[in-house]
């Protein structure tokens, strides 16, 4: 029986959406296959980058904005 790691990438990527079907499908035994699947891709490909400086990571009470719905039901 072939492994994973001996797979070409189309292969493993088609397999790994068949068996994700039919984990959403209702089949107990093939969420896992599907993840070990995924998990090959991923290792693969590798992680994928986040662009930091596209986030706002300023404190919320500092961010513009418009009040939130709570506000509403604060003490001033």
């Amino acid at each position: 029986m072939t492994t994973n790691q001996e797979l070409p990438d189309e292969a493993l990527s088609a397999m790994a959406i068949e068996w994700r079907r039919k984990a959403l499908a209702g089949d107990l035994h093939a969420r896992g296959i599907a993840h070990e699947l995924e998990t090959e891709l991923r290792r693969r490909t590798g992680a994928p980058f986040t662009n930091y400086d596209a986030l706002d990571l300023r404190p919320l009470e500092t961010r513009s904005g418009s009040r939130r719905w709570w506000g509403f039901w604060r003490e001033r």
